[in-house]
Order: C-alpha cells, then structure tokens, then sequence
C-alpha cells in the first residue's frame, strides 16, 4: 500500500492511505502515533523513517481502518471503554496502555491532553495538542461519512461529545480528522451538531441502503454524511 506522506510542521506529520490516515508527532523525549492505518501494516517502520526517539502508538478508537499496524507494537495506548471493540476483532493478548479523560502525555516540551468523546465508538477520543493549537478528531469530527450503525455507535452520546469539544473549542485553531478534508475548522464541530440533531428529531429522512451488508439509513444533512442504524418502521 503506498502512503503519502505529508509534513504539517518540523515535528508533525499526516500518512495519508487514501481513504483514512494517521499522524505522527515528535517532541524533544518521545514520539507518538496517532492511529496505525488500515491495508499499512509498516507505520511503525515509517515513522521511524522520520525520528530516532522512542516510538509510542496511540489509537482514537480501534475500527479496523485505524489498527492497521497494531501488530507492530508490544502495547500501545487505548482508552479502556475502546477494549469492547477492540477485543471483537483485535489481538486478545495485546497489552492496552490505558489513557483517561484529562490525562496527558508528554512527548517533551509538547503536552498532548486526551478528550473522551465516545458516540461514534464507546471509548473514542480526541487529542488536544495544546501549544499548536491542533485537536486530533479522529472520526468524530470530519466533513466526511461518518458510521453510525451498528451496537456500538450512539448518536446521543455523539451529540454530547461534540458540545463538550464546543466548550474547549477556544483552545485550538485547526482540527485534524482522520477522513476527508485536513485540516477542518472547529466551526464544523457545532454544524455536526446541530446536524445530528435533525436526524435524532426527525427533521429529515434517511435513505435505505446496504453497508458492508448491513442495512443503513443514509442522511445528507449538509457538513457531513451520516450512516445510522435503519428507521424502525410503525407496524
């Protein structure tokens, strides 16, 4: 699989896989991975391209499209509520790091602060990299499709995630998601917002259609795509 690979700054770097990507970011003691990619199986042999520190992984959430090179590490970091969708598809001897709302890692000089925000999986987060003024979405906010089918998506705890990214949203400038359009301003995260609101109350329909042989609801409310469990019919 060929992977561009993008500068943002000295210290930051988008692997762009086509329809997903990840992040690697340095500081002056460690460096990070955000996400693993998807058909990438070598991300750890690529970053490592890029710096000689000591290299950890750090998933957003653990959809196969994010975990691509997982394998690579001994353990990596995962926000314990994350563990029910890993271990449905993941290596059940793998050595989870556990990481909490407000914990930060510090890469040196370059404190990355963790934001759970669950709704598109149960323990999604975000990563607030305070001194650029960068928050790291992973699927929660992108002008994409975002997949909300299926037992472990919910749209209400999506809302709820996005107003609490709303109330920090003085605290950076540029969103960088993991699909779609990188980056995306933080005026995009009230847009889903008030998007997912007319699909919960109805405001609009969805399309019947089929997903990885599942059936969906398809709703186009304007910023992004949603992709939902199909409407329950009165009978």
């Amino acid at each position: 699989m060929a992977v561009q690979i993008v500068s943002i700054d000295a210290q930051t770097w988008r692997f762009e896989e086509g329809g997903v990507r990840f992040f690697l970011l340095t500081g002056t003691e460690r460096a990070l991975l955000i996400d693993s990619g998807m058909e990438t199986h070598n991300a750890r042999e690529l970053a490592e391209k890029r710096t000689k520190l000591p290299l950890s992984l750090l998933n957003t959430h653990t959809d196969r499209d994010h975990t691509g090179s997982n394998a690579e590490f001994s353990e990596f970091y995962l926000h314990p509520a994350e563990t029910v969708n890993w271990y449905n598809h993941g290596d059940p001897n793998s050595t989870i790091l556990p990481v909490w709302d407000g914990d930060v890692l510090d890469l040196g000089d370059r404190p990355l602060e963790i934001i759970h925000i669950p709704g598109h999986t149960p323990g999604s987060i975000a990563i607030l990299d305070g001194k650029n003024r960068r928050l790291f979405s992973g699927d929660t906010v992108q002008n994409g499709s975002i997949f909300m089918f299926g037992p472990m998506r919910e749209m209400h705890a999506y809302r709820c995630s996005l107003q609490k990214l709303q109330t920090m949203a003085d605290r950076f400038d540029r969103i960088y998601p993991s699909h779609a359009s990188c980056p995306v301003p933080p005026s995009l995260i009230g847009e889903l917002d008030r998007a997912a609101e007319k699909i919960l109350t109805k405001a609009i329909s969805g399309v019947e259609g089929m997903m990885f042989g599942n059936p969906v609801s398809f709703y186009d409310p304007g910023p992004a795509r949603f992709l939902c469990n199909p409407e329950k019919k009165e009978s």
